[in-house]
């Protein structure tokens, strides 16, 4: 089977384009605005990391919520404190089950926009329930509610992304991976930073480049009516903001779903039928590649998909075997870094099948009963 190419058809022009070219340029100016701070950010976490007994907790709303499950798994390893990735969303509803009152926490607040009623909701809550808390607020917008010192004391400590990261269209793209590499950046900046990100922003740059005028998308055109997102570790959090994006920017007319490969076995694999499009992120991992490379085989092998794609910075014989697609530069790479080149194709698929269902992906919700900045969001006073 051949590799999966794209052809340039008709043009269109759209914020959420744009949002989608610049993220490469973004990453670095982002990396660049962090070592530019370093002093001031090592001089407020350096305490904070060294507490006895530390919860760092990765919080953020929607998209913004799974940019902790994405850089936990790979961040995990690297910090002595327990990490985890807890919503906003979970955390205003049940305060007691996430903030303990006898440890250390520091709250990693992601936002695009800083004005989510649950965003600044999860900052108060951490103040009242935690006797010793401190924030980092990553954020994309300086004029936001998370940026203004009324909403928390002197304990927090606010990275700005470039400016316009603070997407004008409806779905989060290049807010959310400019604030992934952030986050990264912060906490391992031995491995993420602008030097050593230069590499992979000019790999995306070539995957953007690779696909044109993104008309015909990365996936082959074909009058797909579900899709699933599939992959392990740090790329399960991919799949599932990916099929978020499918999800938005079709205003549910796709239906979208996510799992790791082999999670899907276990019953979600029932959804799968011939309007059904399978996307394995084949994991650059050699032991976890393994499993990917069986599911792979096993959907192909069933024959009940539309159409089952791999995407795969390693070359590989089974991966060659049905439809496929390389990341360009070759597999000198890791599953963090293919995070961000499989969210470039994630949103460059979402963003066609948008335009192909005749919806303005700028503002895919008609009736507006979805907003870029949730609405109708009472948040009760917690009396725990």
């Amino acid at each position: 089977m051949s590799e999966i190419r794209s052809s340039a058809i008709p043009t269109f022009s759209t914020w959420t384009e744009g949002e989608i070219r610049q993220q490469p340029d973004m990453w670095l100016r982002a990396l660049q605005d962090i070592e530019t701070r370093r002093a001031a950010l090592d001089a407020f976490l350096r305490p904070v990391l060294a507490q006895e007994n530390l919860k760092i907790i990765f919080t953020g709303a929607g998209t913004s919520a799974f940019i902790g499950d994405i850089i936990v798994p790979w961040l995990s390893p690297r910090l002595d404190a327990q990490l985890a990735a807890i919503p906003t969303t979970d955390i205003v509803t049940n305060p007691a089950d996430y903030l303990p009152q006898d440890r250390p926490v520091l709250l990693v607040s992601f936002a695009r926009s800083g004005n989510s009623p649950e965003s600044v909701a999860a900052v108060s809550l951490t103040n009242q329930c935690v006797p010793h808390c401190h924030h980092l607020i990553i954020t994309c917008n300086e004029g936001g509610a998370l940026c203004r010192h009324e909403n928390h004391g002197g304990n927090a400590f606010v990275l700005l992304m470039p400016p316009e990261t603070n997407d004008r269209g409806f779905a989060m793209t290049s807010s959310i991976s400019s604030m992934m590499a952030g986050g990264l950046a912060v906490f391992a900046p031995d491995e993420i930073n602008a030097a050593r990100f230069a590499s992979l922003a000019a790999r995306c740059r070539d995957i953007i480049t690779s696909l044109g005028d993104f008309s015909a998308g990365p996936f082959g055109e074909m009058p797909y009516r579900r899709v699933a997102y599939l992959g392990s570790g740090c790329l399960q959090g991919v799949a599932r903001e990916a099929s978020l994006k499918v999800l938005e920017l079709t205003a549910g007319q796709v239906a979208a779903f996510y799992d790791s490969p082999v999670g899907f076995r276990h019953g979600p694999k029932s959804l799968v039928n011939d309007e059904t499009l399978v996307v394995v992120f084949i994991s650059a991992h050699p032991y976890t590649r393994l499993y990917d490379l069986d599911l792979l085989t096993e959907l192909r092998r069933d024959k009940q998909a539309m159409r089952v794609v791999a995407i795969s910075a390693q070359r590989n014989a089974i991966v060659e075997e049905g439809e496929h697609i390389y990341i360009p530069g070759g597999g000198d790479v890791n599953d963090i870094e293919l995070a961000f080149c499989f969210l470039i194709y994630a949103q460059i698929f979402a963003l066609t099948q948008s335009v192909k269902a005749g919806i303005t992906p700028d503002s895919p919700s008609v009736n507006g009963t979805v907003n870029r900045v949730v609405q109708g969001v009472v948040i009760h006073p917690w009396v725990g």
